[in-house]
């Protein structure tokens, strides 16, 4: 088995962690540690999915000029000028 450092005070964060949801210590870890990995995986590729939906839209010329659109973020949200 490896060993990994663990602060004292995430120690203690995982310790509850795994006493409310009854697993010992390693399950909880392995169970925290999958969902964050899946949490992130899922963002990064929402990030690049949403960066290659905006180069295809510039690519195609759906763009708006970015002083119209601040116009129309600050008209929905009663912003000042």
């Amino acid at each position: 088995m490896d060993l990994i450092a663990i602060k004292p005070e995430r120690r203690a964060q995982l310790d509850d962690y795994a006493q409310r949801h009854g697993q010992d210590v390693t399950d909880a870890l392995d169970e925290a540690l999958a969902a964050y990995l899946e949490w992130e995986r899922a963002d990064y590729q929402e990030a690049v999915e949403g960066i290659r939906q905006g180069y295809e839209d510039v690519k195609a010329g759906r763009i708006q000029p970015a002083a119209e659109a601040f116009e129309e973020l600050r008209l929905k949200h009663g912003l000042p000028r």
